[in-house]
């Protein structure tokens, strides 16, 4: 059982998360914060395993927060949760301490596997922050057609398709869709596809497919 805490000073939004999370198996809800400091008075009495923190708060915002809990509570894992995709905020709170980003837009099954990955002790980037560095990547790193392959791959021959179809910009749904799986298998294989070329994030992510080769003929990869 996970022992999740919420923590966003919008109660709409707390009650909202509460509303999708609460009946999930293997997930409970053991309380609510308002900001980084309540969270604080309530970790010695109420532990958590993972904490949903909001980005940005008041009294004590998340970066902050995840900082502190770094320090002070190594154990529970940090799933910020923001509206912001920008470059700079997601590296701000990975820095500060957080094992996983989620916009507060993604569906309630990108949330749950969220959830599950930085409890599993591994790191996650929702997809559509993903695709969004894939995007900034791409702008400015173009890659001619043709570049050959560097090092044998250390990637499953469907761990390839997905990073492929990755590198073709396509959403996660559309890869389910494309290989005939669910939202969940894929959201897995990319989480591997990270550990096993140790790849910090889906930018780093996009850098091996570059060297590997993988956007070699993208233009061909989708019907």
């Amino acid at each position: 059982m996970i022992r999740l805490l919420i923590v966003d000073d919008h109660a709409v939004l707390r009650s909202g998360l509460r509303a999708l999370l609460s009946q999930e198996p293997g997930i409970e809800l053991v309380g609510e914060a308002n900001n980084g400091q309540e969270l604080l008075e309530l970790l010695p009495t109420l532990p958590a395993d993972v904490v949903l923190l909001d980005m940005n708060m008041p009294v004590l915002d998340g970066v902050a927060t995840a900082q502190r809990l770094a320090a002070e509570y190594p154990q529970v894992r940090v799933l910020m949760l923001s509206m912001v995709d920008q470059p700079r905020s997601i590296g701000q709170a990975f820095a500060a301490g957080a094992h996983g980003y989620v916009l507060k837009n993604a569906d309630r099954k990108e949330i749950l596997v969220a959830i599950q990955t930085v409890m599993a002790g591994k790191r996650f980037l929702c997809s559509e922050v993903g695709l969004n560095l894939l995007d900034l990547v791409l702008a400015t790193n173009p890659v001619a057609p043709g570049a050959a392959v560097s090092t044998p791959s250390p990637l499953s021959r469907r761990e390839q398709e997905v990073l492929q179809l990755v590198a073709d910009g396509l959403t996660t749904q559309q890869i389910a869709d494309q290989l005939f799986t669910s939202r969940r298998t894929v959201e897995t294989h990319r989480q591997n596809i990270l550990e096993k070329t140790g790849a910090k994030n889906t930018a780093a992510l996009v850098r091996y497919a570059i060297a590997q080769g993988f956007l070699s003929d993208t233009s061909e990869a989708v019907e």
